[in-house]
């Protein structure tokens, strides 16, 4: 797992009673639209709110890496990387531009239990996702839906 910060510290401001949102907002993200979406959205409700914003990318290994190794390891390795350049490129540039603070976390592992992981150990008020685009998400579930039936924190799923 890696961890960096981006933009200017983030403080925990005063306390008022009937507008204090949410603290921490996390967002999973990866190379998806929907995920740019999710990101976006997560930002701005983290300026509004005053908020301290983690995104979070997961390395799902794929299946068939087990079972050809040498072969799709080194080519699956390379993809990671070059989707987690991409993210600390748009990451910064969104910590810059909205002048908040945003935690970057790579995790590897299953998406959902990863996300909901790193939701607990931040102790995040809100986790936001983008909408599933994969046609596999109807024999076991998006990770959206397994995130909004883990009843833990609110979610917001983008579309």
């Amino acid at each position: 797992m890696s961890v960096e910060e981006y933009g200017p510290a983030w403080r925990r401001g005063p306390f008022e009673r009937g507008t204090d949102g949410p603290h921490v907002i996390l967002a999973g993200v990866d190379d998806t639209a929907s995920s740019a979406r999710a990101g976006a959205y997560a930002a701005g409700l983290a300026r509004r709110q005053g908020s301290r914003l983690v995104m979070v990318y997961v390395r799902a290994p794929s299946a068939w890496t087990g079972m050809t190794p040498t072969l799709l390891a080194g080519a699956q390795e390379e993809t990671y990387q070059d989707v987690v350049e991409e993210l600390r490129g748009r990451v910064a540039g969104l910590a810059k531009e909205a002048n908040i603070n945003v935690t970057l976390e790579v995790r590897r592992g299953d998406a959902y239990a990863e996300l909901k992981r790193a939701a607990i150990d931040r102790k995040a008020d809100l986790v936001v996702v983008g909408a599933s685009e994969s046609a596999g998400r109807r024999l076991v579930g998006s990770v959206a839906q397994r995130l909004v039936r883990a009843a833990l924190w609110p979610v917001t799923v983008v579309p």
